[in-house]
């Protein structure tokens, strides 16, 4: 069940989707014609409310047309927070989902909604997005879509036969800036990306009010198990899925020491994970490698006191590093100085993409939104205006559930390879061979109607 090449988990040789027949087992890009009408009022669900939760619901409870009827949480206190939200906004009353931790799956099958949004622990994911499939809705996600290579291939394949779609489009929205300059030939030919996800959590690991859940897989597992805020600059410069694809991966982890440091730096001696054997080493580095020869170096590191991650991608006419604290660039031939970073703010006002250029959203109704990861925000956010947007054009949105799930599955082939001294480990081709011809990510909506 965990072969990375599984296909029989649903043989499909035909999919019928809105009364269409289409061969293959996927769906094609453009094998529907634009939608006649465009749906004003969207209905959406949420599943999971807590601090990720709670902003993607002010979020969305600031887009007009947007309707929120349902809410499913464990716990009161954000299940009433949310209740007192909805009703704010001037919407009638939420139905309210509490009946222990599968209760999403009730929720998925009683209301009538276009889409459930799931802001739960990691583990939950998968099964909260095969529920909403399942049951006639779409799904999108916080990250990441999928925990394991059956879950991935079961999302895929959900996908092929009911045409609901799941993806990661809550996880953030890529650098458009950056990948305008990969598409203009500005660093040439790109042969190496280097990021992570490099975030001291320590804290956060420890504070059960925040994210009780989030301490486990560090007790458990070994690999790098957050790869999709960085992939999701990576994969579109990469054009993985769309032009390339990983073809293997080998993954290394350093030994675990800073958990029980904090522990006992924070609690004591005596406090149990003084002592308690952690999986998850402190720092790990997977290395992929493309079918096309490229290849990304991956980091992961919540353990050890550091600033935030930085992104660098290197091609054959020059390098951009992308740092916390500014951005610079080396450009062959074109910098003032031979072998010498230059700032990239001139560079990044030149290849500004149309995307962002013309981003220009309707004003939100109410103020700041709310919950974890706004900063203050006013404005929607773009990727949830293009998730609105697709789900009022019955399109899919710019993550599709292949790209979500191709991230996710960098966390089981690390863990793999770890366990089995670094050696190298097969992606999965979950598009089927299809990723030699599909469209690039960011250029437009795809037009696969996906009622």
């Amino acid at each position: 069940m965990n072969d990375p090449n599984r296909r029989n988990f649903l043989k499909l040789s035909t999919v019928a989707v809105g009364g269409m027949t289409l061969s293959g087992g996927i769906l094609p890009a453009n094998a529907f014609a634009k939608s006649s009408s465009r749906k004003q009022n969207i209905r959406l669900g949420f599943v999971g409310i807590g601090g990720r939760g709670s902003y993607h619901l002010d979020t969305a409870l600031g887009i007009e047309g947007v309707e929120i009827p349902a809410i499913c949480d464990i716990n009161p206190k954000n299940l009433y927070r949310a209740k007192r939200w909805v009703e704010e906004a001037g919407q009638p009353t939420p139905r309210l989902y509490d009946r222990g931790p599968t209760d999403f799956a009730r929720l998925c099958e009683e209301e009538e909604l276009d889409a459930v949004i799931c802001s739960t622990p990691w583990d939950t994911h998968a099964p909260v997005c095969l529920a909403a499939m399942r049951n006639g809705k779409h799904a999108a996600c916080e990250v990441p879509l999928a925990q394991t290579l059956d879950e991935g291939w079961e999302l895929v394949e959900t996908f092929e036969s009911t045409g609901k779609w799941a993806s990661i489009v809550l996880g953030g929205f890529g650098d458009l800036t950056l990948l305008n300059m990969v598409r203009k030939g500005l660093l040439g030919d790109i042969l190496h990306v280097e990021s992570g996800y490099i975030h001291d959590l320590r804290l956060v690991k420890f504070d059960p009010e925040r994210e009780p859940w989030r301490l486990q897989p560090a007790v458990d597992r070994n690999g790098n198990l957050y790869p999709d805020h960085p992939m999701r600059n990576m994969m579109p410069a990469l054009d993985i899925n769309r032009g390339d694809r990983f073809d293997y991966l080998v993954s290394m982890s350093t030994k675990s020491v800073m958990l029980n440091e904090y522990a006992r730096s924070q609690y004591g001696n005596d406090h149990p994970y003084a002592t308690k054997k952690m999986a998850l080493g402190d720092y790990n580095a997977s290395l992929i490698r493309t079918v096309n020869g490229k290849m990304v170096t991956l980091n992961h590191d919540t353990h050890t006191p550091h600033p935030r991650e930085s992104f660098r991608i290197q091609g054959t006419k020059g390098v951009y590093l992308k740092e916390r604290d500014g951005h610079r660039i080396y450009i062959d031939g074109r910098s003032p100085v031979d072998h010498q970073w230059e700032p990239a703010e001139e560079y990044l006002k030149e290849y500004e993409h149309e995307i962002i250029k013309n981003y220009n959203p309707p004003k939100r109704k109410g103020g700041a939104i709310r919950g974890h990861g706004s900063g203050g925000m006013t404005q929607t956010p773009i990727n949830w205006d293009r998730l609105i947007t697709a789900l009022r054009e019955d399109k899919q949105p710019d993550w599709d559930v292949y790209d979500s799930v191709t991230s996710a599955s960098i966390i089981p082939l690390s863990e793999a390879s770890v366990a089995n001294k670094s050696r190298p480990v097969d992606f999965p081709d979950f598009t089927k061979g299809k990723w030699k011809t599909r469209p690039p990510l960011y250029t437009e909506y795809s037009s696969i109607q996906v009622k």
